[in-house]
């Protein structure tokens, strides 16, 4: 995580405690310090570890997080609807830069989430060339027809509007109307879309894992914080 050196006030803005403009009033109300002595001048400059608030460390300068997302919850800033950001803490909800979710699940999936207001690892886990694996178990409206491993995992499957085939994808079999989907693509509805083209439709989708992180141990609406 960074350490950077600027004033109290923009440490204090840009993570969410206050505006710069109420920096002064938060100063007077909350015991703010520099290396254990209490400041009230919003204009003294510090490194971020060395400043506390009330006797606690300000939060990490960049945040990483893992959430278990509910149903029915957007994952957008201006959208209709319960947002996913109104599940964080205010103060997170005002930082600069903004957290913002690491892609998006549609708001009747549920599962595992990053959200982070590094923009340089938000792009780097969504670009194309990332090939992050991400681990989907879908309940389905039919009987598997017994031949949709071999057609995900081919690497020639075409979506419809697309110009190149799937990326090959590891199918397990829960059971015949629940299946496991491992793939390492971000595209647009990919999963609903897959069984789509082999003739099936997804009545219900939970991502269990993103890359490495699973949330098999987090309630819906539960987060942890990652190290990065």
């Amino acid at each position: 995580m960074q350490n950077s050196y600027k004033r109290v006030d923009a440490h204090l803005s840009n993570l969410g405690y206050c505006t710069r403009s109420e920096a002064k009033k938060f100063l007077s109300k909350n015991v703010v310090s520099i290396n254990g002595v209490r400041v009230f001048d919003v204009r003294e400059k510090a490194h971020h570890s060395d400043i506390t608030v009330d006797g606690e460390k300000l939060d990490d300068e960049t945040l990483v997080l893992l959430m278990h997302k509910p149903s029915g919850v957007v994952c957008s800033h201006s959208d209709g609807g319960v947002l996913i950001y109104s599940l964080l803490p205010q103060r997170w909800q005002r930082r600069n830069p903004k957290i913002a979710t690491i892609g998006r699940l549609d708001a009747d999936t549920t599962g595992a989430i990053l959200l982070t207001d590094d923009g340089a690892l938000n792009h780097k886990l969504t670009s194309p060339k990332s090939d992050v694996a991400k681990l989907y178990e879908a309940t389905l409206a039919q009987p598997l027809r017994g031949d949709e491993a071999e057609i995900f995992a081919s690497g020639t499957l075409m979506l419809h509007g697309e110009k190149k085939p799937l990326l090959p994808a590891k199918l397990e079999v829960v059971s015949q109307s629940v299946v496991r989907l491992e793939i390492c693509e971000g595209r647009y509805h990919q999963v609903k879309r897959m069984f789509g083209a082999v003739g099936n439709r997804v009545v219900a989708l939970h991502r269990v894992r993103f890359g490495e992180f699973s949330v098999e141990d987090l309630k819906p609406s539960e987060y942890k914080i990652l190290s990065f």
